[in-house]
């Protein structure tokens, strides 16, 4: 393995149980470090054994976050671009899966040279080079382990990063662990044996951490503080109080606070100018100042599992901010508007209709009504991938009067399949990693509501779908009022659809949730919650 001393590398690993919230406390440290001049890159080290999450349920896993490469990654990834400027890429997420398909690879291939192929030194070797190459040429590498400590899946990698500190040398690793400090009621106490049996376990592997990050309901006193950091062989200012808080946002300042930074630079013998957290700060302020509300239907099938729409949501909370409302996102499961006969009622006092990127025919026909309803009674609508498709087989359907148009992803034998399979597709077997995946070109037409958003001829968006608009009905649908607002310039496929003498109806084909960010929310994300605000105002005067 070569040797990159110029970069620093930050552990991260968890304890007790899960959903602690490693991915956000990595994300976190990744912003305060940039404030302080550094450049970082964010990796997760997924533990399970597939290859990545593209065939696994948001019921499993939540959402797939897509990067401008095509890889589908852990949805961890999509906090770590939010709270950095980073961009990331395929290397900054990789499974047990990939690590033991790489290795099997190389034995077939005769690298090791008739050596008997183990977990040490020869998967652990895997992981490390990995590590090391994600992290080229950045200052900080902020790593975090997926899974929690004790679990099998994990110790590969837990024995690999035990290594990094030998590898490495000490001044160039530092090892955080997240930790749950819980407060039992009845007891009107915070408990701190867990934190000391987490701590425990993990210096069972050989690893002691010289930070930890204690998550609780309620603020750690000194006392507490000093107690964990006895029992866990930790400095007592290297006991962070990672306290819950009312908006994810909130987590830079709040670590920084905590002197966080202070320590990581300490640690790894760093000099770096003064934090700059203004931005941070002044993004709070905002968030805590907004008074008005507007309210979005979000009609979808995973609407009890928040974390399928991770990036959605976070989207649509930063459109807000900049639009100086507070958003109340109401989900609308489309199976339930498939059964009213009056769907209205779904969507009293609803100011936008969102309907996201889903896969399978579970709630289409909901979602078409959604769409329908939108459209005739003037209220802004956004449809993201599915939800653009859906959108188009409505208008062929109720405008165009085609009435067999529909999506052959539902009916392969649709007489007119106004949305199909790219023509390249039809011939793959394979689920993984065989659909249109990764950043596109895009080019804007004057004059419309897309143009008006991004104020660009040109941009380029994430995708992650099979199926597209097919422009053998384009003329039809068009003719009809359709406005293709946005195609691909080198494929011709079409990228984006309105529809005129509306007050906001966009459909696109793209992800535009990907690349949202809480200081710089996307165009088309904005101006969608600008229409509901718009929309919302117009009804109360």
């Amino acid at each position: 393995m070569s040797h990159k001393k110029s970069t620093k590398y930050i552990f991260i690993t968890g304890g007790v149980l899960s959903s602690l919230g490693k991915g956000l406390a990595a994300a976190s440290i990744g912003a305060i470090m940039e404030a302080r001049g550094m450049t970082v890159t964010n990796i997760k080290l997924d533990p399970y054994i597939n290859v990545d999450p593209g065939t696994m349920s948001p019921f499993q896993h939540g959402e797939v976050f897509v990067t401008d490469d095509g890889a589908e990654t852990d949805l961890d990834l999509g906090h770590y671009e939010r709270f950095t400027s980073s961009p990331l890429s395929a290397r900054n997420n990789f499974t047990t899966g990939q690590i033991y398909d790489s290795v099997i690879q190389k034995e077939r291939n005769g690298e090791y040279l008739g050596k008997t192929v183990q977990v040490i030194p020869h998967i652990t070797n895997e992981i490390k080079s990995r590590i090391v190459e994600a992290a080229d040429g950045n200052d900080i590498a902020i790593v975090e382990i997926g899974g929690t400590v004790g679990d099998i899946e994990s110790l590969p990698f837990l024995e690999a990063i035990r290594q990094f500190g030998f590898d490495m040398g000490r001044s160039n690793v530092l090892y955080i662990h997240l930790t749950l400090v819980p407060y039992i009621p009845t007891a009107g106490e915070l408990k701190t044996k867990p934190t000391q049996h987490s701590v425990q376990k993990l210096r069972e592997i050989g690893i002691q951490p010289q930070i930890l990050l204690c998550r609780s309901e309620k603020r750690l006193s000194t006392e507490l503080k000093e107690k964990i950091a006895l029992f866990c062989n930790v400095e007592k200012d290297a006991v962070i109080n990672a306290i819950d808080v009312a908006n994810i946002y909130q987590v830079p300042v709040e670590f920084h606070r905590e002197g966080l930074d202070e320590r990581i630079v300490e640690y790894l013998n760093m000099w770096t100018r003064e934090p700059r957290m203004q931005g941070w700060e002044k993004l709070i302020e905002t968030f805590d100042s907004r008074t008005a509300v507007v309210d979005i239907a979000v009609v979808g099938k995973y609407v009890k599992l928040t974390d399928s729409y991770k990036s959605l949501n976070e989207a649509l909370e930063h459109a807000a901010l900049v639009n100086g409302t507070r958003v109340n996102r109401v989900y609308v499961d489309a199976e339930a508007l498939m059964a009213d006969d009056d769907i209205s009622r779904h969507f009293e006092n609803i100011h936008g209709i969102l309907v996201p990127g889903g896969f399978g025919d579970r709630g289409v026909e909901g979602k078409i009504r959604a769409a329908q309803y939108a459209r005739t009674h003037n209220i802004p609508y956004f449809g993201i991938c599915l939800g653009m498709q859906l959108a188009v087989v409505e208008f062929a359907r109720h405008v165009g009067h085609i009435e067999g148009a529909n999506s052959t992803e539902f009916d392969q034998g649709a007489t007119d399949p106004v949305i199909d399979y790219l023509p390249d597709q039809r011939l793959i077997t394979k689920k993984g990693g065989t659909m249109r995946l990764g950043a596109y070109r895009c080019a804007l037409a004057q004059g419309t509501n897309a143009m008006a958003a991004y104020q660009s001829n040109e941009i380029s968006e994430r995708h992650r779908h099979r199926y597209e608009f097919n422009n053998a009905y384009e003329k039809q649908l068009t003719e009809k009022g359709l406005i293709i607002s946005g195609r691909n310039p080198e494929t011709g496929l079409v990228e984006i659809v309105e529809l005129p003498d509306h007050p906001w109806f966009v459909g696109c084909q793209f992800h535009p949730e990907f690349k949202s960010k809480p200081m710089q929310p996307h165009p088309l994300f904005r101006d969608f919650i600008k229409a509901g605000c718009t929309y919302r105002d117009s009804r109360a005067g």
